[in-house]
């Protein structure tokens, strides 16, 4: 019998190949002969530590630089990270105690890993960012070339227990034909790069790395499943078949609507001007999230508005005409993408804490300043453009962002992440003219699970009934109300769960730009009657696997 392990679906796609086990260690020697570093003094070694922090923040920077949409953005964030004052200060106090430098280092790292684990959330996933900032700065200190994933001459599936920003948006989905890691969720940073590189993924697989080594495998993207040395004549079959329907979803160009008809706006997901003329290109009605605050990751001080202003028009250019629109969110700074000019340091939680809109409640300014370079923004481009709120949570919020937004001749609307925004989605639609549901945030904060926790990928995944029964809510509000409902978050890239997401109301989809085709001809071949039976029989499942199947039996 084959041995199939199971893990969380995240990039649908079959991919059969050997695997590649990979594993970022440093040798032992290496770091045997450095030793205590042989500093003459702590401010030696805080300059030797600062050095190597500098070398790490600069590649990552690189790499950020020939990136672009969410691997630029978590690139760029992870060189914040790395030059973080507040490690750069708990290593300086290690140093001062009398440790040696590659013990103060990783003494410091663990505190912050210790802490960012307590907050749980957001936070919890820069863990493995910060595991992997340190065993690079490390390298850099013993004279080690940086870890990671080393490219493949031929073909793979790659196995890791995770992986790293950089190592995932530095992969070639020419060599590397599928991806399976033993952490991390359907909302973790490996997650969203593999569904923007269109590589088939499944995170959460326990037990992949030390099974894996020496075999052959097939990972089923759409199923979460790895075959460990399945039937090769069989194995090629399902892969060819798998190919052929690729290929043909390669084709379609819009605009979107199931196959009776009803039309679905089919948005891109952007974070700057590359990705947003990359998107253009692609049979998109639009962009349904721009995520602002990924343009200021490394600024120490707040833009003017005319920098923002620069930034903005640039993105809204290539979508003018044509019945497209752009909808701009406003900072969604906090938690895991701290940004120096706004966010507030020392939070005991910040995945619960000031972040999103609440950075107003105490620097009304800052928003202001935003919409005031939006509103410059939609005139210089001619684009047309609506603007959201992120981490609105009571009808009050809604009514002051719309508020500040009309003002402004911009067309207001507000995300849907904190359940109390699904539960007054009725009143939050009296007073802003769109809603949009993150589904990342909006499944972590429902199911009360941190989105990193391997253990609790199950609770992390969108197909869970309880946040289907969100959506759906929000969804009907927004029919009663005759105004749009969309989703932005990572669940609409799901071409199953799409179908299941129009059956429940939801009028437009926004995703990463790779994913628009697979999904728009996934929807072409479902009547919106079967999408509404699909969304039925997915509320109706115990839990996501019985969710997912039960949806994939109606068009069976």
């Amino acid at each position: 019998m084959v041995t199939t392990i199971h893990g969380t679906p995240v990039v649908p796609g079959l991919a059969h190949g050997p695997a590649q086990v990979t594993v970022s260690d440093i040798s032992p020697d290496a770091l045997a002969r450095y030793g205590d570093g042989g500093h003459p003094d702590a401010d030696a070694a805080l300059a030797a530590y600062d050095a190597a922090v500098e070398s790490v923040a600069e590649g990552f920077r690189r790499k950020a630089a020939s990136a672009d949409g969410a691997a630029a953005g978590v690139l760029t964030a992870s060189a914040g990270l790395a030059t973080d004052r507040g490690l750069r200060s708990a290593v300086g106090k290690n140093l001062r105690a009398g440790e040696p430098l590659l013990t103060a280092v990783d003494h410091a790292v663990e505190k912050f890993v210790t802490v960012f684990t307590g907050m749980g959330g957001l936070m919890a996933e820069r863990v493995t960012d910060l595991r992997d900032i340190r065993t690079r700065v490390v390298a850099r200190l013993v004279g080690e070339p940086e870890p990671g994933v080393t490219l493949p001459d031929e073909p793979v599936v790659l196995v890791a227990t995770d992986l790293a920003p950089a190592d995932t948006a530095g992969l070639d989905p020419r060599l590397v034909l599928g991806l399976v890691t033993e952490r991390g969720g359907p909302t973790s940073h490996t997650a969203i790069i593999a569904r923007q590189l269109g590589i088939p993924c499944v995170v959460g697989a326990t037990g992949v790395v030390a099974a894996a080594a020496g075999h052959t495998l097939l990972l089923d993207g759409a199923a979460g499943t790895i075959e460990l040395d399945p039937d090769p004549a069989e194995a090629a079959d399902r892969v060819a078949r798998d190919v052929e329907e690729r290929a043909a979803l390669a084709h379609w160009e819009g605009p979107g609507r199931t196959a009776d008809g009803h039309a679905v706006k089919l948005l891109a997901n952007v974070a700057d001007a590359s990705s947003a003329v990359a998107a253009a290109e692609g049979p998109v009605g639009g962009v349904g999230l721009f995520r602002t605050e990924l343009s200021f990751l490394d600024r120490e001080t707040e833009p003017t508005v005319e920098e923002q202003t620069a930034v903005y028009a640039d993105v809204l250019a290539p979508f003018v005409g044509d019945d497209r629109y752009v909808v701009v969110r406003t900072l969604d700074a906090g938690s895991d993408k701290p940004i120096a000019f706004a966010t507030h340091p020392d939070e005991e939680n910040p995945a619960l804490g000031v972040r999103g809109l609440r950075l107003s409640f105490t620097d009304h300014g800052l928003l202001d300043r935003q919409l005031d370079a939006v509103a410059a923004a939609a005139r210089q481009s001619g684009a047309t453009t609506w603007v959201m709120a992120p981490m609105v949570a009571t009808v009050d919020e809604a009514r002051d962002f719309a508020q500040s937004a009309r003002a402004r001749g911009l067309v207001p609307g507000v995300m849907v992440e904190v359940p109390s925004a699904a539960l007054l989605a009725d009143r939050i639609l009296a007073e802003v003219d769109f809603l949009s549901i993150g589904t990342n945030d909006l499944t972590q904060y429902t199911m009360a699970a941190d989105r990193l926790c391997t253990d609790l990928a199950h609770l992390t995944d969108p197909w869970q009934p309880a946040v289907l029964q969100l959506i759906a809510m929000t969804a009907a509000a927004g029919e009663r109300a005759d105004k749009p409902v969309g989703v932005c978050g990572e669940a609409a890239a799901d071409p199953l769960l799409a179908c299941v997401l129009v059956g429940l109301g939801v009028t437009s989809l926004s995703m990463a730009a790779a994913a628009v085709r697979p999904v728009g001809a996934r929807l072409a071949t479902a009547t919106l009657e079967q999408c509404r039976e699909m969304a039925n029989a997915a509320l109706a499942a115990a839990d996501p696997s019985a969710a997912r199947d039960a949806a994939r039996a109606v068009l069976a």
